[in-house]
């Protein structure tokens, strides 16, 4: 099949078969790959959560004017600390990162056993001060550091990095009206600590105070859950309010914390404000014409944790989450062109086509720690991603340059075609469902032979569950991915049987399925469904990612020839 025939809609809703460049071609689901009729009554029609049905979480939303930021986490990913843009709340894409890499040592570069799983860095704040925009996280994995990044153009950059000890967890950057910086920062006992004008460090004889004992003990006591953290701290009609996450002792249930205070050292009263579902850890956001919300996520099993707006009202001077304490599904905005998973703006086609000045990869990728910028091309052959190996890795875990896209649900495909013509014996290559507990279409050569394999390691142990004899040099893979949906899912959805068909059953297992096709039209399954689980070493909803490694001789290659994601449909048909 013709690289650029088997192209997604554009988001007006016509087909096209002309050459697309990669670096633009946003996926595009249901509802902007309808006719126009369609798409214009999907865009008086309300939007709903989940906001983005993928993994986007530990979310920080700034509005400058009538345009929204959202920052996030992604942990052990390069390069990190995403940016999105968005005018209406609903609809984001992608607008830059703040770095490239994080740090440069064996954790980040997967050498001697070591790597940056679940760590890197974390829960992320965005703010905007005097034309200047900051996003600021921190990580164990660079050293124990808190990193502040700036620019005063988050999509053309460059960001500016200044960063120092100590690392302040889940931190809260706040720029008060007299002048003064802050972080608030903190897990269990929230702090307040001052930091110098020029963000470079903690402000000697600067305020450095305890703000809240212990979020937990608006629990009574029933503590012992999961203890305070998720600072993010405003300022709205000369009041602070402060908002955390917490858990009661008798279960896990992520809940809503607010404190208020008049001053921003205290002292603070606090509620629980919000306990549903899990739904949980943000702040507040205001539109223009003077309605609130405030976003939030949920842990939503392997597709990760997926973010939630919900309105708010005020009454005797304190926000007021949802409505009669639940998150509404159907939200009072416009949907635009959102369509089921909300995911177009963050995930991108790809057909690996460059044209003079355009970036080397779109936003929505990004590697699995730091890649080796040797070991891969675009223009070694035009039109293909080349991977190389430079070093031998034992599975898929310690390979390097693994390149990385967010899943998304209810269901999702990935699809890929690959020249193994370069394969050296003991390499491995393919389209994987990627989380700690992955499973993989792919090829592999052993005795000078190459055979098709599906490879899962739900188990936590690489199994080889099919294998079959491969004559050609060129293969097409692909992958299904099926997610959790709950009832509230499903009843918007429809509840009835083609929903399910197309979206999932409530309680239905989530599973990856593979496939593999030798002319690009055709496709046969291969293997078994792979279950996917969410899993805390990588704490990372899992991943469409394309992989090249060496377990004997460095020195392959293999070539993409393109990438392309679509709306799943159940058992990958």
């Amino acid at each position: 099949m013709d690289k650029h025939t088997d192209s997604l809609s554009h988001p007006s809703g016509a087909l096209t078969n002309r050459r697309i460049p990669g670096f633009l071609m946003a996926l595009v689901l249901a509802a902007a790959s309808q006719a126009v009729p369609a798409a214009e009554a999907a865009q008086a029609a309300p939007a709903h959560n989940p906001l983005i049905w993928a993994d986007v979480p530990d979310i920080a939303i700034i509005r400058v004017g009538k345009t929204y930021y959202m920052s996030s986490t992604t942990m052990h990913m390069s390069p990190g600390l995403p940016i999105m843009k968005s005018t209406d709340l609903v609809n984001w894409r992608m607008a830059s990162y703040a770095y490239q890499t994080l740090a440069d040592n064996e954790a980040f570069r997967l050498e001697n056993g070591k790597n940056a799983y679940g760590a890197g860095s974390w829960a992320s704040s965005l703010r905007y001060h005097d034309g200047v925009f900051h996003a600021s996280t921190f990580a164990a994995t660079s050293g124990g550091r808190t990193h502040v990044y700036t620019t005063r153009d988050p999509e053309r950059g460059p960001w500016k990095e200044t960063s120092f000890e100590p690392l302040m967890h889940d931190h809260s950057l706040f720029f008060d009206d007299d002048g003064r910086v802050y972080m608030v920062w903190g897990g269990g006992r929230i702090m307040l600590t001052e930091l110098k004008p020029d963000l470079t460090g903690v402000k000697p004889g600067g305020v450095n105070k305890v703000l809240i004992e212990n979020v937990n003990a608006l629990f009574g006591a029933d503590q012992g859950g999961l203890n305070g953290e998720g600072s993010q701290l405003s300022k709205i009609n000369g009041r602070y309010y402060l908002f955390n996450i917490a858990s009661p002792g008798s279960r896990w249930a992520r809940t809503v914390i607010i404190h208020r205070a008049d001053t921003i050292d205290g002292p603070y009263e606090g509620r629980i404000a919000l306990d549903d579902r899990g739904i949980a850890q943000g702040g507040l956001i205001d539109t223009p014409d003077g309605k609130w919300y405030a976003y939030l996520f949920k842990d939503n099993g392997a597709v990760g944790r997926i973010p939630y707006l919900v309105p708010v009202t005020w009454k005797d001077g304190w926000p007021v989450l949802g409505k009669d304490g639940k998150v509404p599904m159907t939200l009072d905005i416009p949907a635009g062109a959102q369509g089921v998973s909300g995911a177009s703006g963050i995930v991108a086609s790809d057909e690996f086509d460059r044209r003079p000045g355009d970036p080397d990869l779109p936003l929505a990728w990004q590697w699995n720690h730091n890649p080796e910028p040797r070991d891969w091309s675009l223009t070694k052959r035009p039109g293909h991603l080349r991977f190389t190996t430079s070093r031998t890795a034992p599975t898929l875990l310690e390979a390097r340059n693994t390149l990385t896209q967010r899943t998304f649900g209810p269901r999702s495909s990935a699809t890929t075609s690959i020249d193994v013509s370069g394969m050296k014996d003991g390499d491995w290559a393919g389209l994987a469902a990627f989380q700690r507990q992955y499973g993989f279409v792919g090829v592999k050569m052993n005795d000078g032979a190459r055979s098709l394999v599906m490879v899962s390691a739900e188990t936590d142990k690489q199994e080889e569950v099919a294998s079959i004899p491969l004559a050609g040099k060129t293969v097409h893979l692909k992958v299904d991915c099926e997610f959790q949906v709950t009832p509230e899912d499903a009843a918007r959805f429809g509840g009835d049987e083609d929903g399910a068909k197309t979206h999932g059953t409530p309680g239905a297992p989530e599973v990856a399925r593979f496939s593999y096709s030798l002319d690009g039209k055709t496709w046969t399954p291969i293997g078994r469904p792979s279950r996917l689980a969410y899993t805390f070493p990588h704490f990372m909803g899992y991943r469409y990612g394309l992989f090249y490694y060496s377990t004997q001789t460095a020195g392959g290659r293999v070539d993409f020839d393109y990438y392309r994601v679509g709306q799943g449909t159940k058992n990958g048909g």
